[in-house]
């Protein structure tokens, strides 16, 4: 049984490396759906995965267009170590390459998208030997003008930015006011002369009337002693 299941694999392994067998070592990724305003650019993108080294001088990425309804399929873009895009048809002087092959992407840019554009954009990556995978769609939609969804993103964005650089011009307007009144307060503790305390009138009268009378007391009280006399109060 194991000696039927190696042989099995051995011939399995054996169509795969022949070509008889396809594998699938190619996945590309696209947004399933877009949505374009008339006359505006828009970059359909497009990224891949290889199981085998990239290599750019094999590598190929096709870019395909087929309409709603019954239309036939156009080209868009190819691209083979350069871009080559479409020389005549519906995107010529429209499509251009704004993908990197070493960084997996295999994206482009379609310009002025007409409404004719309305349809399904085919994204297709071979790196041999990876030649086998799924091919990327992207179905875009041309409408007139932003969605509803749209303008409420950029409103929201917009709105977000203001309040932000609101609140930091507030942080900075208080910080600057708060280190200009410490400022002030600090210049003015300099400058301020120091305050004299202010004597009470009546208190004053009453310590010179005491020093007065201790003065003359002392005063006749020497005299007395000088003529022998006894101490007169006063």
């Amino acid at each position: 049984m194991c000696v039927h299941r190696g042989y099995l694999f051995v011939l399995l392994s054996g169509l795969a490396a022949s070509g008889v067998l396809p594998v699938s070592g190619m996945k590309v990724f696209t947004s399933s759906e877009m949505e374009a305003v008339n006359g505006t650019d828009v970059r359909l993108k497009c990224t891949f995965q290889s199981s085998s080294p990239i290599t750019t001088a094999t590598l190929t990425v096709s870019w395909n267009f087929r309409p709603l309804g019954n239309g036939h399929l156009e080209s868009v873009f190819y691209y083979h170590e350069r871009p080559y895009p479409p020389p005549e048809g519906p995107f010529r002087n429209r499509a251009k390459w704004a993908g990197d092959i070493m960084g997996r992407d295999a994206s482009i840019i379609v310009r002025d998208v007409k409404f004719t554009y309305n349809g399904t954009f085919t994204c297709q990556v071979k790196n041999p030997p990876d030649v086998y995978g799924n091919v990327g769609e992207v179905k875009l939609t041309v409408v007139s003008r932003a969605s509803f969804s749209e303008i409420a993103v950029l409103a929201a964005a917009i709105g977000g930015a203001i309040v932000l650089m609101v609140t930091i011009l507030v942080i900075v307007m208080s910080i600057r006011r708060c280190r200009r009144r410490r400022q002030e307060e600090e210049e003015a503790g300099i400058e301020e002369p120091p305050r004299r305390t202010r004597k009470d009138p009546a208190v004053c009268d009453t310590v010179e009337t005491v020093v007065g009378r201790e003065g003359q007391r002392h005063g006749v009280g020497q005299e007395n002693r000088t003529l022998g006399l006894p101490p007169q109060s006063i």
